[in-house]
């Protein structure tokens, strides 16, 4: 009997040693993202979140904080304890463009974070008010043109704002740049006419594209994009080599163990391989990735140092 109850006892320590770090907490995870609700970053957000719950056996409470190019949020991100219980959702703009955009951050990008998984990949739509003249980049050119200074821009977040910045640099054309706290507002104030236009993912923008109340002028990758067909690319217009991609991931503190890093991305890859996620995600528009921790830091990495290639050599002035 005596032996029977030591293999019971070794047994349920091994089950207990086994069991998921994150889930021996008894609090929920806070998962922080830096833009409003329903912008891309949230909407990825919300369509992972009960998917990870499921495979970690914890709950994740989605914490929006929006900010001017998602700052706060990724700088509370960077100053939260490493034990699991804080993530945020990250993209090009917080994790990659403003390491050079921002002259002083609050966090440094390569330092202060465990890279997780990215979550996806997309290009831009250079959207535009209705009553803009034309369909063509070239009737924006000629629009800007004849009214300098005058055009607003409504900045969603630091990947727009130098996707925009480097095109009017290479267009030659003079813009002003109006800061949004994340894509939702940046496009409603595109619909109004607050702002003229904005660089916004093909998520933000198909449905105000097919009720007519805003027009696409190119979209920013190197392909066209699945959702918007006809829509014609920036390089196929004369603007040779330009390719500008928005992409979206989960990030940790830096001091977050690597089993927990490990546990998370694992969630973060389950959640991907949903068929019901994955079918989601190709309606909206957005290209799976799902890579691993080292995978993704990598990306982090060639990213900082392109757009810092892209600030520095177009002049774009720095904040």
């Amino acid at each position: 009997m005596n032996r029977i109850l030591s293999c019971v006892a070794l047994a349920a320590l091994v089950a207990l040693a086994c069991s998921s770090a994150i889930a021996q907490s008894q609090r929920p995870v806070r998962v922080l993202v830096a833009s409003a609700p329903a912008g891309p970053s949230d909407v990825q957000a919300r369509l992972l979140v009960p998917k990870m719950s499921e495979a970690l056996g914890q709950s994740l409470i989605v914490d929006n904080r929006a900010s001017n190019n998602g700052i706060f949020a990724t700088e509370l991100c960077a100053k939260a304890a490493g034990d699991g219980n804080t993530v945020c959702v990250g993209n090009s703009g917080t994790h990659a463009v403003n390491a050079t955009l921002y002259q002083k951050l609050p966090y440094d990008v390569l330092r202060d974070f465990a890279a997780i998984s990215q979550f996806s990949t997309t290009g831009m739509v250079v959207a535009a008010n209705a009553k803009l003249p034309g369909t063509k980049l070239q009737d924006l050119v000629a629009y800007a043109k004849n009214n300098p200074g005058k055009t607003n821009i409504a900045i969603p977040g630091a990947t727009g704002q130098l996707a925009g910045d480097a095109l009017w640099s290479m267009l030659q054309i003079e813009m002003n740049n109006v800061h949004y706290k994340g894509s939702a507002p940046s496009e409603m104030a595109v619909v109004a006419g607050e702002s003229q236009i904005s660089l916004l993912t093909p998520l933000a923008t198909m449905n105000h594209i097919a009720s007519g109340r805003i027009k696409a002028y190119g979209i920013t990758s190197a392909q066209r994009h699945p959702l918007l067909p006809n829509v014609p690319t920036i390089a196929e217009q004369g603007v040779q080599g330009y390719d500008f991609q928005f992409w979206n991931g989960l990030f940790a503190p830096k001091k977050t163990p690597d089993r927990v890093v490990r546990e998370l991305y694992k969630a973060v890859f389950h959640a991907l391989e949903t068929p019901e996620v994955r079918d989601r995600f190709a309606q909206l528009g957005l290209v799976v990735v799902g890579n691993t921790p080292e995978e993704f830091a990598q990306v982090v990495k060639t990213d900082v140092a392109k757009f810092r290639k892209v600030i520095l050599e177009s002049g774009i002035p720095r904040l």
